[in-house]
């Protein structure tokens, strides 16, 4: 087991945050009815994708009857449909659905996570919550650190959690923090700039819209402009067409 594998499995076991484990948990108890015959995974949900990622995408949270159903992020849900459909459409993916963990799907060079990996009610962690979980993404940066070399966060919410991260992880964010905004840009400096040490390897960041129902069914956010968002990322990272 390399050490991406231990985190992942670690993060699967958490129960920091009593409000979201009761969610999770019931939720996985009563079910939707049109997944009654399933078993829910019911359990933090992990990230997804490559040890060697050279791209990673940072979204929200699972999705009660998506990934806190299947067990993997962006799987089973309609947030899921568009993203990795995206991610097919500029070679980042071997097929454009994510149905069930066990569907055959691979990502290429990507890997997705999430500042917060429980379901949380109504689709909304709370900033403590947010806190809490933020030793996990920080943790996955470190380990990501040889190889990323691009992050597409979707989202303002992962945004504020992504930037405390990858300062905590050993990257120079600029100060005052920028803003979040969909297409925005930010070059990464891969040393904190501490005494010792080279540090990690610089990368550049990037915002999305989140690929939520309420984003995708207005057009607020709609494939054309996510796919720019990826390929351009994509690019950055030397993945992709």
């Amino acid at each position: 087991m390399d050490a991406l594998d231990d985190l992942d499995l670690r993060v699967s076991g958490c129960r920091a945050c009593p409000r979201l484990v009761d969610w999770r948990e019931e939720v996985a108890r009563t079910k939707r009815a049109a997944f009654a015959d399933q078993r829910y995974w019911g359990r933090p949900v992990p990230g997804f994708g490559p040890p060697d990622a050279r791209l990673l995408i940072i979204g929200l949270a699972p999705a009660a009857h998506g990934g806190n159903r299947t067990g993997r992020m962006f799987t089973g849900d309609r947030s899921g449909d568009v993203l990795y459909q995206a991610l097919y459409d500029v070679g980042l993916a071997s097929q454009p659905t994510s149905v069930a963990a066990d569907d055959g799907l691979e990502l290429y060079g990507v890997r997705v996570t999430a500042p917060v990996h429980c379901a949380p009610p109504d689709n909304k962690p709370t900033p403590g919550e947010r806190e809490t979980c933020r030793p996990w993404l920080v943790q996955e940066l470190r380990l990501l650190r040889p190889t990323v070399r691009a992050v597409v966060v979707l989202g303002g919410f992962g945004w504020q959690a992504t930037l405390p991260a990858l300062a905590e992880a050993g990257w120079r964010v600029p100060r005052p923090r920028p803003a979040f905004g969909h297409g925005v840009r930010i070059g990464i400096d891969g040393s904190d700039g501490s005494v010792g040490g080279g540090g990690p390897e610089g990368l550049e960041l990037f915002g999305c819209f989140h690929v939520s129902q309420r984003n995708t069914f207005t057009g607020k956010l709609t494939p054309a402009m996510l796919r720019e968002v990826l390929s351009t990322a994509a690019r950055a990272a030397g993945l992709g067409k």
